[in-house]
């Protein structure tokens, strides 16, 4: 999945003919039985789009397992956001790869700390490769070196990484010197990094670069003058840099400048590490110059010197180093992104002016609208024509429809942690607690919003996701998420900082069943009334058509969860409430209520339908009992209505559902929250889900013959809107074993999307559960949280 928007609105370059400068250079290598380059990365590359290397010692060699395992999801969504396809580069079983599959990246990542796990250079690739053929098998993380060569074979000019080797200090006794500052001698690849490691000695390496003959800049980032060459930690180091390239145009033409001269060196840009992060140059040479005594007192030298080191400076500072460390890492990644797509769109303008006749730029959709009939901004940029915002259509451009379903709720990005034991034994089922647990770790964009407005939107539904998310870089990446989803992105709000966007770690045991989850949606909850008020009144209005559809979920305050329903509140519009959790369910009930208070002080219904678990049922039951809301005469006036005899329901909501269900109080809790809640779909795992619904006067179900063994009461005083309840368990079509089940996240919301669209088609409740039921077993079945075979449902949710 991709984890970062774009940083710089810019056009995406669109696929072309072979660059220029690519054409000059030296011959690509091929796949054979020691070098792969992965599907995606080759199409990439033959269509132009930009690609970024990455290395691979960071996670075998830098960061322990599962942490690098989710660094390495982190950088390849960084450079997805921003344009571009990563291409990680590795060693499998001595075979060279660049670009690998998540399960291959995962296997490498596991691997870390085990002493089969190599550190690999140039010098070694030819050793691992060699020695395959005997049917030794060797598995490592490439050093920068071993990546720039193994990238240039490919055909990748731009690489991404965190501090580049150096000079030793005493290297002129030692001769200690990176391969990393030879591999820049000699091979074109241009690598982005903060620098080198400050411990090294900076004025020599910077001199043996020169030597090599490698280009060396830093970016500015917003500094004026000639600014110092970063210290890794350090954003200065008392060494001025050799040039200063003020931004990533910049770089992108001194990149195209040197491919087209055909110079076989590489360039080196350095970004300076982000001030949030930064530690001071002067507390940093303190904590070097102690980690270096007492390296030479432990007689730590040679390769054990730099792990040495690390490890020091990592006690001096306290942990500090290892944040900053992960900060450069993904500001180095993210800015050789960004260069790589500044240098495809260079590229691409350079072939139009050649006369190239394919179009050099595509926009970066910002509206989920059809194309047909209408002029878009690709036409004007090719054209050489100034464009327009997609934001801001011009009048030319036919309207955006309003959407069938409005979803307002939580977006945010998904961690899946299941729980993978060594052992086979079925015992061990859950992860154990207060230590690391071994587990298959998953990325992807979620949020229960998110997850219903997926489901709706595969669904054929026209939907808009209403959210908001952080200005950072999980935030951009939710954006570019949803463009690439083909979802509108117009409902979603940025928050400056401190707003951080929402973020959920899940938790599941070997049968994949959720054991303990941990989320961050705090952003939904402070952002301001005046916001919330201004949203509901420009999406629900008089002048306006109003949607079929709007659902909810509960990560919203209180307050700002009861600002939208009440604007939603329309005949014309079905209201769905999503409880999210036990704790957060109770948001739909206003905070007190009198007993003796006038019926418009608290609305019955509160919103239409709702989609609890059994959990969440009983926490909603609970509350409204201790909070004396059954005692509210307006609860009264509605359960009164319902026409339940005095001997009550047990034996009829036994034969309607089960004697174990009826003892558990399930029916009788959803029949007592019917006030608040007309329509109330249970969902009960493998038991299948209870509709429990109130009836209107004129509700066809009353008179119809095989509708008429779950109506279980009737009114009887003669009102004009109830006319009884309705109780009905849909047991599923076939019930999954546990070993078919990849993934329980987003399951339930699939089920809350797939009711809207039904709802939205004009069926009834009843008609349409089994058709969601079947589209929440197709999540079960799929690593996403909401399965793309969703698609094949579409006839199951047209209107009757």
């Amino acid at each position: 999945m991709s984890l970062l928007s774009r940083a710089v609105a810019r056009s995406r370059p669109s696929p072309g003919p072979l660059r220029p400068s690519a054409a000059c250079a030296r011959r690509h290598l091929t796949n054979n039985g020691f070098f792969r380059v992965s599907e995606e990365v080759r199409d990439a590359l033959h269509a132009g789009t930009p690609v970024v290397a990455l290395e691979t010692t960071i996670y075998t060699h830098g960061f322990p397992y599962p942490e690098n395992v989710a660094l390495a999801s982190l950088l390849e969504s960084v450079v997805r956001a921003n344009g571009g396809v990563p291409a990680t580069i590795g060693i499998l079983d001595g075979v060279a790869r660049v670009g690998m599959h998540p399960e291959e990246l995962i296997r490498l990542a596991s691997s870390a700390g085990q002493a089969a796990t190599l550190k690999l250079s140039r010098r070694d690739l030819s050793y691992v490769g060699g020695l395959r053929l005997t049917g030794t098998l060797f598995t490592g993380g490439t050093t920068i070196a071993a990546t720039m060569l193994l990238a240039q074979l490919a055909g990748i000019r731009i690489f991404g990484t965190g501090g580049l080797g150096g000079v030793h200090r005493g290297a002129e006794n030692s001769m200690d010197i990176s391969a990393d500052l030879t591999e820049l001698g000699r091979t074109p690849v241009t690598v982005i990094s903060s620098g080198c490691k400050s411990f090294l000695d900076i004025p020599r390496t910077l001199e043996y670069l020169e030597t090599q003959g490698v280009g060396v800049g830093t970016f500015a980032d917003g500094r004026p003058g000639n600014v110092d060459f970063p210290a890794f930690w350090s954003r200065d180091s008392g060494v001025k840099s050799p040039t200063t390239i003020a931004n990533e145009a910049d770089a992108a033409a001194i990149i195209h400048a040197q491919h087209a001269l055909q110079i076989q060196s590489g360039l080196l840009f350095a970004n300076p590490v982000p001030v949030d992060h930064a530690i001071p140059k002067e507390e940093m040479d303190l904590v070097i110059a102690e980690a270096l005594r007492q390296a030479d007192a432990s007689h730590a030298s040679g390769k054990d010197n730099t792990p040495f080191v690390l490890n020091k400076i990592k006690e001096l500072t306290k942990g500090r180093s290892i944040p900053a460390n992960r900060a450069l890492i993904e500001s180095n990644v993210k800015r050789a992104a960004i260069v790589a797509r500044e240098l495809a769109i260079l590229e691409a303008k350079e072939r139009e002016a050649h006369g190239a006749t394919s179009s050099s730029f595509l926009p970066v959709l910002q509206h989920n609208v059809a194309s047909e009939g209408k002029t878009s901004n690709a036409s004007a940029i090719s054209s050489g024509a100034p464009s327009t915002p997609a934001t801001s259509p011009s009048p030319s451009i036919t309207p955006v429809e309003i959407p069938d379903l409005v979803v307002a709720g939580a977006l945010a990005v998904d961690f899946s942690c299941d729980y993978a034991p060594f052992s086979s034994n079925a015992n061990h089922i859950e992860p154990l607690p207060h230590t690391s647990n071994p587990a298959t770790i998953t990325q992807s964009l979620g949020g229960v919003a998110h997850n219903i407005a997926k489901a709706a939107h595969l669904l054929g539904a026209s939907i808009q996701l209403h959210s908001a998310v952080g200005e950072d870089l999980s935030g951009r990446a939710a954006v570019s998420q949803l463009e690439k989803e083909g979802m509108s992105i117009s409902g979603i709000n940025m928050r400056p900082k401190p707003a951080r966007t929402a973020q959920y770690v899940a938790v599941n045991n070997a049968n994949k069943d959720l054991a303990l989850a941990m989320a961050d949606m705090s952003i939904l909850e402070t952002i301001p009334q005046q916001t919330i008020s201004d949203l509901t009144t420009s999406l629900f209005n008089e002048t306006s058509p109003r949607p079929a559809v709007f659902v909810a979920d509960a990560n919203w305050s209180s307050t700002a969860l009861h600002a939208w329903l009440q604007a939603a509140l329309h005949p014309s519009t079905t209201t769905i409430f999503e409880p999210v959790s036990t704790a957060k369910s109770l948001r739909i009930f206003p905070p007190t209520i009198s007993s003796t208070a006038p019926f418009t002080v608290f609305p019955c219904p509160l919103v239409d339908i709702i989609t609890p678990n059994t959990y969440e049922l009983s926490a909603l039951h609970d509350h409204a009992h201790q909070s004396s809301f059954f005692e509210h005469k307006s609860w009264f006036a509605v359960i009164d209505a319902l026409g339940i005899p005095p001997s009550g329901l047990r034996v009829p909501l036994s034969l309607a559902t089960s004697s174990e269900m009826v003892d558990r109080g399930i029916p009788q809790q959803a029949i007592k929250l019917l006030p608040f809640f007309p329509t109330i779909l249970t969902k009960l795992g493998p038991e299948g889900v209870l509709l429990v619904k109130i009836l209107s006067a004129n509700a066809p179900e009353l008179h119809d013959d095989a509708e008429r063994r779950h109506v279980l009461a009737r009114n009887a005083t003669g009102s004009e809107s109830i006319g009884g309840v309705y109780v009905r368990l849909f047991k599923p079509e076939k019930v999954l074993q546990p070993e078919d089940i990849i993934s329980v996240n987003g399951v339930g919301d699939t089920f809350c999307g797939a009711v809207a669209v039904g709802v939205k088609s004009g069926k009834r409740v009843q008609d349409v559960v089994g058709a969601a039921q079947r589209a929440a077993s197709l999540s079960l079945t799929s690593s996403e949280s909401v399965s793309p075979a969703l698609r094949g449902l579409r006839g199951d949710f047209e209107k009757p």
